[in-house]
């Protein structure tokens, strides 16, 4: 992070304009635009230099792969609204579906073109708290205490504030024993312990590592990890008693690779990210690779914690969505209160 940081924020930005596009330049090197999601800076560099050197070594000559990060609701609106994505690689379901629904740049079934409904890797939400824990923060209710600030991005832009969103939710549906007007009392005050509503988890990431703002950050398991590995020595992970299965979902924009002449690129970019080779660059990063063997070789840092998930304990992304974060839902009404 560090300077390094603010560079892949700057890099993020200009690969973000619309016109930025995918297209084979005059060499006859083959560019392929991936538009993902914050956290994901480290991995997709490790995996672009691997799936580059495979295409290669298959006799496909050379490829140039742009990437793009950001909130990944933003990041879905960039592409809606014009971003010559090839591949999206983004947080959440609902964000690359409203892409399939409001511009019908790819097919509605696009997560059956995958396994596991087109997510190679997953991960959790833990908490980042400053090293020694002052704050004693063990678990989602401590998260509420007088004096106690929360770091966690906008639900309305950033994928892995509305996977934080939802497992709060999700704890403290059963700590109340479903009772929904204590369920929202407790998103209300949680919100009212939060100082600043970053668009994304990167930034989330600078306000509380480099701004030294908040008590605790609400996290991706793999950034909360990173943050570890970039500032030794002023941070612990801790798993609260309940999270979150989180399944970043990839995905071919297909209007957009058939255009570019990318579609083969495209397929095969994301087939890679289920090889041995792809998965194993992802426990590297934190991530919790799919195959259970590879899963296995990092299971005394992964470890495996209670977990909700969206299909079964919120009735899948576009339920989800409409409740709690469209205009009107939870969000807003917690948001309202904090004002």
């Amino acid at each position: 992070m560090k300077t390094r940081s603010f560079l892949f924020l700057a890099l993020a930005a200009l690969a973000a304009l619309p016109g930025c596009k995918s297209k084979s330049s005059g060499s006859g090197t083959l560019e392929l635009q991936n538009v993902s999601y914050d956290p994901t800076r480290e991995f997709y560099e490790a995996v672009n230099k691997a799936f580059i050197k495979k295409w290669a070594a298959d006799g496909k000559g050379e490829i140039k792969i742009v990437q793009s990060h950001g909130g990944s609701g933003k990041q879905a609106r960039a592409v809606i609204d014009g971003q010559a994505a090839d591949v999206v690689t983004l947080a959440l379901a609902g964000d690359i579906d409203a892409i399939a629904r409001e511009a019908k740049l790819l097919p509605d079934d696009w997560q059956a073109k995958l396994p596991d409904n087109s997510s190679p890797y997953t991960s959790v939400i833990v908490f980042v708290v400053r090293k020694g824990n002052p704050k004693g923060i063990k678990d989602w209710g401590d998260l509420v205490k007088q004096g106690t600030e929360v770091i966690t991005p906008n639900p309305k832009t950033s994928g892995g504030a509305r996977w934080n969103y939802l497992a709060a939710w999700a704890w403290a549906e059963k700590q109340f024993g479903g009772d929904q007007a204590k369920v929202q009392e407790y998103i209300t005050q949680l919100f009212k312990n939060v100082p600043v509503l970053d668009t994304g988890a990167r930034g989330s990431t600078t306000t509380f590592a480099q701004r030294k703002i908040g008590d605790v950050f609400l996290s991706w398991e793999n950034e909360a990890y990173l943050i570890e590995k970039e500032f030794p020595g002023e941070t612990e992970v801790v798993y609260p008693s309940l999270s979150i299965l989180a399944e970043p979902p990839v995905a071919v924009v297909e209007k957009n690779a058939a255009k570019h002449g990318t579609t083969e690129a495209a397929k095969a970019y994301l087939e890679f990210l289920y090889t041995d080779e792809a998965q194993e660059l992802a426990g590297q990063n934190f991530y919790r690779p799919r195959k259970a063997d590879i899963l296995a070789k990092y299971s005394s840092k992964l470890v495996t914690i209670p977990l909700v998930t969206v299909d079964k304990d919120f009735g899948g992304w576009a339920k989800a969505q409409k409740a709690h974060f469209e205009d009107g839902g939870t969000f807003d009404k917690a948001y309202a209160e904090k004002k």
